[in-house]
């Protein structure tokens, strides 16, 4: 399997009414563009609806954090965005 490395591309969106610039790898593009498409959203309104919950969380993450987070989220969980990973993801024992 060829694991497309490449740096990060940045590209900006309008989200909740302002321009902001995010940087993401070309694979996490295509996932994101691929995630719109099948919820029937633009690509800036997936992006909004992340943001919304990202800061919602006790600690939020970046923006592009969030983003990839939430990509392998909704891998692992079949593409399901009705999945709830509250308490499920980054437990991380030692």
């Amino acid at each position: 399997m060829d694991i497309p490395y490449h740096p990060p591309v940045k590209r900006s969106l309008a989200i909740h009414g302002h321009r902001t610039s995010i940087s993401l790898e070309p694979v996490f593009w295509d996932l994101l563009k691929r995630a719109a498409q099948e919820e029937g959203l633009a690509l800036a309104a997936l992006v909004a609806r992340i943001d919304a919950e990202r800061i919602q969380a006790e600690t939020p993450p970046g923006l592009a954090g969030a983003l990839r987070v939430w990509l392998v989220a909704r891998i692992i969980a079949g593409s399901s965005s009705e999945t709830d990973f509250s308490g499920a993801m980054g437990e991380i024992e030692e």
